[in-house]
């Protein structure tokens, strides 16, 4: 690489503990971008989100031409 190159170029990644609720292991979380994290046991990519206290939530994307709602989902669990 060149310097000129490296100058520009400044990575900033964000390391965190934390407890993945995909594989529930406590463990290093790296971040991707200011919101979105990375397991890395697991590699699942979860969204932070702070609302009196920081939180992990898997990041869904909902398969093309399908319409999901979370109250449609079913865990099992009543």
């Amino acid at each position: 690489m060149t310097k000129e190159f490296e100058k520009r170029l400044k990575l900033k990644a964000e390391i965190v503990n934390g407890v993945c609720p995909t594989c529930e292991v406590d463990t290093i979380l790296v971040g991707i971008t200011q919101e979105f994290f990375r397991c890395m046991d697991c590699g699942t990519d979860l969204q932070q989100h702070i609302n009196g206290k920081i939180s992990y939530l898997p990041v869904i994307t909902p398969p093309k031409n399908k319409i999901t709602r979370v109250k449609d989902w079913d865990d099992g669990q009543d």
